[in-house]
């Protein structure tokens, strides 16, 4: 499992031009089963992806696809848990 820390850069003044194709790679990764979740870094830092069933170098490629991390809107950070508990309702994420 990966979280995606997607943070503000200088540029982040550009993510209006941007938005919609930000937004259409956020679904791409819901539609190929790769995010769990998505939503903003408070306050008004960023944002954040939760990701799984997928690879840190396929993740790596996903992500430099966003519009917002190739125009330097934003810069990437993804961190690799290894689950070791899990809720019930997250056992699907324990390998």
């Amino acid at each position: 499992m990966f979280v995606v820390l997607l943070k503000f850069s200088a540029n982040k003044t550009n993510a209006s031009q941007f938005m919609d194709g930000h937004n259409a790679w956020i679904k791409s990764g819901f539609d190929d089963g790769v995010f769990l979740l998505a939503g903003s870094l408070q306050p008004k830092l960023g944002g954040g992806i939760v990701a799984h069933n997928t690879s840190l170098q396929e993740l790596q490629s996903r992500v430099k696809l966003d519009p917002f991390v190739a125009e330097n809107i934003v810069s990437a950070e993804i961190l690799e848990i290894t689950a070791a508990k899990a809720d019930e309702r997250l056992k699907f994420l324990l390998d």
